[in-house]
């Protein structure tokens, strides 16, 4: 490319619409057209995190740079939001958790925000022919400030898409009621629509698609099926994957503030993995995992009053297998402060945690085809 691209913006009617899905697949598929892109979400929220050079990302950003071909950077999530509990959040700005902001009421954080915000997306879009813009939530939400649909779209002059979730019902009135109820400016931006997670025969569509243009003068963009992919969740985990027969069988403990489940994906292939809320699903189990937590104590509270801390002890006792990880660990600790639990506190644990990058070589990648070529590392 010889100029930057006018960026385009995935917007949704709802979470889990499938916006985080539809940038990874057009980071990929431009990047196999040679178009330098980069990914970006001004503020994401999610306890799945992964750490990079220069600090903590949501995962679903990640991925995202990945799939362009690049190295992921902070710049791609200046915002994350990592839930501690249902009215509180660490606020995690340029990869760095900021204790102020987490402190700061949720309405007064936005001017301290926004120029986190625009000066990453303006770097981005200054060092990469094409920015591909994932919304959060949804542009529609009157009821909350929105600098991270709405006024980023209007920041960077993007185009932008609507995406929906068919699979829910209800789709054309999700997208006509989103797009009578955007700002003007956003309203002039949407261009098209993609049903997303769609089954069945296509032709059954009409005149859904054409009524809507006729009313709102956005195209179909496109329309998506339903995909059994395996990419981690943006948020929680889902168990997709089906092991072989005889395989051992795993029980994570779920409990509210789990973080980073997404890790989890992949062990479905080597295991029968199912979720554990109540004693009764840890029975039959050659591992327990405890995962890691954002909120310690409530996540501790939770399992006492589920009595899941005495099936935990009894199966301790018993000597099965249970693995902690980062606040599982926390967790398992005999002197916590939380509670009485059931293993030695980790040597060295402390009242702060570190988030630490791990590398490791990555396989060859394949030969690009002449129609499909690999992104350059970098504009030139």
């Amino acid at each position: 490319m010889t100029r930057p691209l006018r960026p385009l913006m995935v917007l949704g009617c709802t979470s889990t619409a499938g916006k985080s899905l539809l940038v990874t697949a057009l980071a990929r598929w431009f990047a196999r057209q040679g178009v330098d892109v980069a990914p970006f979400k001004a503020q994401n929220m999610s306890n799945n995190a992964r750490v990079v050079a220069g600090g903590e990302i949501g995962v679903a950003q990640w991925l995202q740079a990945h799939a362009a071909g690049l190295e992921p950077t902070p710049d791609m999530n200046p915002v994350l939001l990592k839930p501690e509990a249902d009215t509180r959040s660490q606020v995690v700005v340029s990869g760095q958790a900021r204790h102020d902001l987490t402190a700061m009421a949720w309405r007064d954080r936005g001017p301290h925000l926004w120029p986190a915000m625009a000066d990453a997306f303006d770097r981005l879009h200054a060092d990469h022919d094409l920015v591909l813009i994932e919304g959060a939530g949804s542009p529609a939400e009157i009821n909350l400030p929105d600098l991270v649909n709405n006024r980023i779209a209007e920041h960077a002059d993007a185009a932008a898409l609507l995406v929906v979730d068919i699979d829910r019902g209800g789709a054309f009135a999700h997208l006509y009621g989103t797009w009578a109820l955007v700002p003007d400016p956003t309203r002039r931006r949407l261009a098209a629509f993609v049903l997303n997670k769609f089954r069945g025969d296509a032709s059954l569509l009409e005149p859904g698609p054409g009524t809507l243009r006729d009313l709102t003068g956005m195209r179909l963009g496109g329309v998506l099926p339903m995909l059994a992919h395996e990419l981690p969740d943006e948020e929680g985990a889902t168990i997709r994957a089906n092991p072989a027969v005889g395989a051992p069988t795993v029980a994570v403990v779920r409990y509210p503030y789990a973080s980073n489940l997404d890790e989890l994906h992949l062990l479905a292939h080597a295991a029968h993995v199912r979720w554990a809320t109540r004693p009764g699903d840890l029975d039959g189990a050659d591992l327990v995992i405890l995962p890691g937590s954002k909120h310690v104590a409530a996540d501790m509270a939770w399992l006492r009053d589920r009595d899941l801390d005495q099936a935990l002890v009894a199966r301790a006792g018993r000597g099965g297998p249970i693995l902690g990880i980062c606040g599982g660990c926390i967790c398992s600790a005999r002197r916590s402060a939380t509670g009485p639990a059931w293993r030695d506190p980790p040597t060295g644990s402390g009242s702060s945690r570190c988030a630490q990058r791990w590398t490791r070589p990555r396989s060859p990648a394949p030969s690009p085809s002449p129609s499909r070529p690999w992104p350059r590392p970098g504009r030139r």
